[in-house]
């Protein structure tokens, strides 16, 4: 059921001031949103929009979620920071959850996928200090992203990001995904790792086929280099499975998480087998890494999306969403939609299209209807990454909208 706006949670007055004082690093709607619920926001003009970007993939059980509330406030009054330097309940109870869920024994906590990404590289390359004789480089993949710290866009192949913040940090050379020559091309006695997205988000929703990672998997093993999954994006339930990896079988030997983990706070992950964590005390640290709070909404998050009947819940509106998305697909003349659980993309006929159906769904708020946000991840293509509790019929409210505002009914 779509909710309502009710007067407890009436929104307050916009602040254009505020608009002009935030630095301009992305282009941003004029709509100033301030309430929202479940799938549902809403603006300061007390208008409805269906949110299909969820503050890009990490409200996990959507806006304003119980499940997160009660965390948040009962954490917060027991215990917020220690400090990363002592120990505290919450972070030793998710690191012990994540270790059973994930097959590796060993955890550290961020606050954001990017530094998770960060760690992860600073992890590798001691691993090739210590068991590589110096070994550092990490081959990474055109198209890839992995955040914006320097050493994570510089892991990046996006395109654009090699022109930004020279000089990049260097060792990262850069094969194509699904091809494994090219990434035995690249591979020498300075390799330490291979890095990689088992679904590549930002480049339009890109899949590494399972049988390219299955390939990765033997050729690591075989040479002795570790293989390194961002699961940002694609963890903790995104892909109708806990771990994206899970499609293929191919484990890791380290994992990054951030998104999805936290439910819309801050919290990231940085996850390896115990062989490969050698990190000694100065290595790694944050101040707010592993802090109570965030550890406990995270536990909280996992109680729920853990379960078999919520990732099967996944699954089903995954290709329920799928399905319409393929009619429509069919229906303009684009192949079918690339992803898989509810990380989707539909690919449109013309270049910068989706920009302009991406706009036509946002204003239609502006009309007086209910309006959809939705990211054009691409010039020519349209990413679907709902909260994962999104309802059935939400999910054929927003192709319904689609329809529409391609002009086909």
């Amino acid at each position: 059921m779509t909710p309502t706006l009710t007067p407890e949670i009436a929104a307050p007055a916009a602040t254009p001031a505020g608009q002009r004082a935030l630095m301009h690093v992305t282009h941003r709607p004029d709509a100033v949103f301030t309430q929202g619920r479940g799938s549902w926001l809403w603006d300061s003009q007390g208008r409805r929009y269906l949110d299909l970007v969820q503050g890009w993939a990490v409200n996990t059980l959507g806006h304003a979620s119980p499940v997160v509330t009660a965390a948040l406030a009962g954490q917060a009054a027991r215990l917020v920071q220690p400090g990363p330097g002592l120990y505290n309940d919450r972070a030793l109870a998710l690191a012990d959850r994540l270790a059973q869920l994930s097959g590796l024994q060993r955890v550290y906590f961020t606050a954001s996928g990017a530094e998770a990404n960060e760690g992860a590289i600073k992890l590798a390359r001691k691993f090739g200090q210590v068991h590589r004789g110096g070994a550092h480089e990490i081959v990474t993949f055109e198209n890839a992203f992995h955040g914006r710290t320097l050493a994570a866009m510089s892991a990046s192949g996006k395109p654009g990001f090699d022109r930004l913040f020279e000089p990049k940090v260097p060792g990262f050379p850069k094969a194509r995904l699904n091809d494994l020559a090219s990434v035995a091309a690249r591979v020498h006695a300075g390799t330490v790792a291979v890095m990689l997205e088992p679904v590549q988000g930002e480049a339009g929703v890109i899949e590494a086929t399972p049988e390219f990672l299955r390939g990765l998997r033997r050729m690591c093993s075989e040479l002795g280099l570790l293989l390194i999954y961002d699961e940002v994006q694609t963890g903790v339930g995104r892909t109708g499975t806990l771990w994206g990896w899970q499609a293929s079988g191919a484990a890791p030997d380290v994992m990054t998480l951030g998104k999805c983990l936290g439910g819309g706070v801050p919290i990231a992950a940085l996850l390896a087998r115990d062989e490969v964590a050698c990190f000694t005390p100065g290595d790694q640290g944050g101040t707010y890494h592993g802090n109570a709070l965030m550890c406990a909404v995270a536990h909280a998050v996992l109680d729920t999306v853990a379960e078999p009947a919520f990732l099967q819940r996944v699954q089903d509106r995954g290709a329920q969403l799928c399905h319409g998305l393929a009619q429509i697909a069919q229906a303009i003349g684009s192949p079918p939609p690339f992803g898989r659980g509810l990380l989707l993309a539909l690919q449109l006929p013309r270049p910068l299209q989706a920009e302009q159906v991406a706009a036509a769904l946002l204003e239609r708020a502006a009309a007086g209807r209910d309006g959809a946000i939705v990211n054009a991840v691409r010039p020519e293509r349209l990413r679907f990454v709902p909260a994962l509790t999104i309802e059935e019929d939400e999910v054929d409210l927003l192709l319904a909208m689609l329809r529409e505002a391609l002009g086909l009914g």
